[in-house]
């Protein structure tokens, strides 16, 4: 049985995503306001050649790959970092101790700022728009969120799980967590999310939870030439 999960961002930009996606039968991207994720089909050797056609020069791009990617001709290799993708394999989840708020358009600049103080990953104002994003506040002020990103036919990526500095270590990171779980078994999705292999914090609390290591998962910043 083919594993969607070997190459996520292709399975999403052609399953739950395809929506926000661009491109061709061949090759997709989603838009840079939501995500520099682009992709093609495993094995696909023309993929960054037709990406090269499609994007404007200076364009960056995110690509996920289990194994290592030597930088494709017209491209700028910009930033490699080593990750991990785990999947969800314990049962159902405590019901979380915080008031979880649904997070929407009014929230966004909060979003995008905390994204930028705690960097979980690429984030922009158009991210949200992969939904389900729900957050902590403290004083009128977001500490903590989390919320979806990739589609994957029965899987769903639980993303963006970041928590300001001066609210670490009271479990809001857990408690969105567990709630995103929850949601996303309801919706008949499996849950798995990616992290960076040096984030031994998160890698703990994500066994903790019932997540279960799946494979590596390396991300490519690329620069179009």
């Amino acid at each position: 049985m083919n594993d969607v999960l070997q190459n996520p961002v292709w399975g999403a930009l052609t399953s739950g995503d395809r929506g926000l996606s661009f491109g061709t039968a061949t090759v997709k991207f989603f838009d840079e306001s939501v995500s520099p994720f682009a992709g093609f089909a495993e094995g696909y050797d023309k993929g960054f050649d037709e990406l090269h056609d499609l994007l404007p020069p200076g364009r960056n791009i995110l690509y996920a790959v289990p194994n290592t990617l030597e930088p494709p001709k017209g491209w700028q290799l910009l930033h490699g970092i080593p990750g991990r993708q785990f999947v969800y394999e314990g049962g159902a989840a405590a019901a979380a101790p915080f008031d979880l708020v649904p997070l929407a358009e009014e929230h966004t600049a909060q979003m995008v700022e905390l994204a930028a103080l705690t960097r979980p990953g690429p984030f922009g104002p158009g991210t949200p728009n992969f939904g389900h994003y729900y957050g902590i506040f403290d004083g009128g002020q977001l500490v903590a969120m989390t919320g979806q990103r990739l589609h994957v036919y029965g899987y769903t990526e639980i993303s963006a799980v970041c928590t300001h500095p001066e609210h670490l270590g009271k479990g809001h990171a857990a408690a969105l967590v567990q709630h995103a779980i929850n949601l996303i078994r309801q919706q008949g999705q499996t849950p798995f999310l990616h992290v960076r292999a040096d984030n031994q914090r998160a890698i703990a609390l994500y066994e903790r939870l019932g997540f279960a290591l799946r494979r590596p998962m390396n991300f490519y910043v690329l620069k179009r030439g």
